[in-house]
């Protein structure tokens, strides 16, 4: 008798499961995140850390004497618990000047627009309806200020509240991240509050094929160095920074100096998330489910993960629900317009960082993935869509299985799962 493995795969707000032949199975690479203990309640972690900063007074004293405050939130795109930390943010600003004028600016990026819907679930109803909030907006010139240039040579052009703010605060968490190395501290400013036109020098072409622009790495990251010298430039004066595990629970917070604070948190997350690859030629991974795989443009993420583990010519395997799409037109016409993979990647390459186009660096990642492996998306995406993009769709887990043995002309071939690839740093 065939002993079968199952494996559960976050999708969408729910998940998929899908049952494995035990000798097919090379490994499951998972965070030691999904299983750490944590050491109190959620909100009795984040109030520890606000007391305890690193490198940094308390925020309440920080606050002492500040009208004008700026907090910076992250967006609709990021599990950032912030029902448990805007609360206690808002809370240790008023301690220190109950006077406070407080606006909480939510970082898009180059994203979207958070909705009022979107606002509600992520702060509740009580800050979403009663606090000043403010949705960034990267392509409104007026509502930005040119405050010098980055080491890479690009206009640093930020958000005028943040800039005007006396006290600037920023909410966000840790995770691995596929080109800035890990997620959190400075990424509020650059890329959160920054300019479309400051977002696309930073995300150039050289700086995103660099070899220590990658997952888990800061020192040598040309596009950290930008982002850091972003927050210095913005006077940005305190963070609170958490990390989370599988089910999007806070396991740990870090508070304090803007980078000080944060190289805490990423030594401890490398600490969890970094995994040993286990090469084969089938890789199937996730996004981590909601809110994290809403598009195809940030499932490209998990797309890395499994490309360190997945040999050369193998297939990668990606379960990402998608319920908004391809999650950006640039990106989308990128492909859906190229004869050629290669084509793509061309005419990239040969772009000049001032002539960076919007979305070029998740189409660079992309097309550097599927040079080099077959990419099955199961998706709620619509076929089309998928394969305009030069991938393939199947309706099921297991039909992507089925349909990578034929592209491998081998039925047999070894699989590595991934159940969520934004949380693990694959190391060779």
């Amino acid at each position: 008798m065939i002993d079968m493995v199952k494996v559960f795969l976050p999708y969408g707000r729910e998940g998929l499961s899908l049952d494995i032949h035990e000798e097919r199975l090379e490994d499951i690479l998972v965070s030691k995140a999904h299983e750490y203990i944590r050491e109190d309640a959620e909100t009795a972690i984040v109030e520890k850390a606000l007391a305890r900063p690193i490198a940094s007074p308390p925020l309440q004293d920080l606050a002492k004497g500040k009208g004008k405050v700026v907090v910076i939130s992250s967006d609709h795109t990021r599990p950032v618990p912030s029902h448990i930390t805007m609360p206690l943010l808002l809370e240790e600003i008023r301690k220190g000047n109950p006077e406070s004028d407080i606006t909480i600016l939510v970082a898009t990026g180059y994203h979207r627009a958070t909705t009022r819907d979107e606002l509600r679930q992520k702060y509740g109803e009580k800050i979403a309806d009663n606090e000043h909030i403010v949705i960034h907006n990267a392509f409104d010139e007026y509502s930005m200020v040119r405050v010098g240039v980055l080491p890479s040579g690009g206009d640093l052009i930020l958000n005028r509240l943040a800039l005007e703010a006396d006290l600037l605060v920023a909410e966000g968490f840790i995770e691995p991240h596929f080109f800035a190395g890990f997620s959190g501290g400075r990424k509020s400013v650059l890329p959160g509050i920054a300019s479309k036109e400051t977002i696309l020098a930073n995300h150039c072409a050289a700086f995103i094929g660099h070899e220590k622009a990658r997952t888990g790495i800061l020192s040598g990251n040309p596009i950290h160095q930008d982002m850091l010298y972003a927050a210095e430039a913005s006077k940005l004066a305190f963070i609170l920074n958490v990390v989370i595990d599988a089910n999007k629970k806070v396991i740990k917070a870090f508070a304090g100096h803007y980078e000080k604070a944060h190289k805490r948190g990423c030594e401890f997350v490398m600490q969890l998330a970094k995994v040993k690859a286990r090469p084969a030629d089938i890789v199937i991974t996730t996004n981590g489910g909601y809110p994290l795989d809403q598009n195809i443009y940030q499932s490209v993420k998990s797309m890395t993960a499994a490309e360190a583990t997945c040999n050369e010519g193998g297939v990668i395997i990606v379960v990402s629900e998608c319920s908004d799409g391809h999650g950006g037109d640039a990106f989308y016409n990128t492909f859906a317009r190229a004869q050629s993979i290669q084509d793509v990647m061309d005419e990239i390459l040969k772009r000049p960082a001032s002539e960076t186009i919007p979305d070029q660096w998740e189409s660079q990642i992309l097309a550097r993935i599927l040079l080099k492996h077959h990419v099955i998306m199961v998706t709620s995406a619509s076929r089309e869509m998928v394969e305009n993009m030069h991938m393939k769709w199947a309706p099921t887990v297991e039909a992507a299985v089925e349909m990578a043995g034929q592209l491998l002309n081998n039925k047999n071939s070894k699989i590595t799962v991934i159940p969520d690839g934004v949380s693990v740093i694959v190391s060779k």
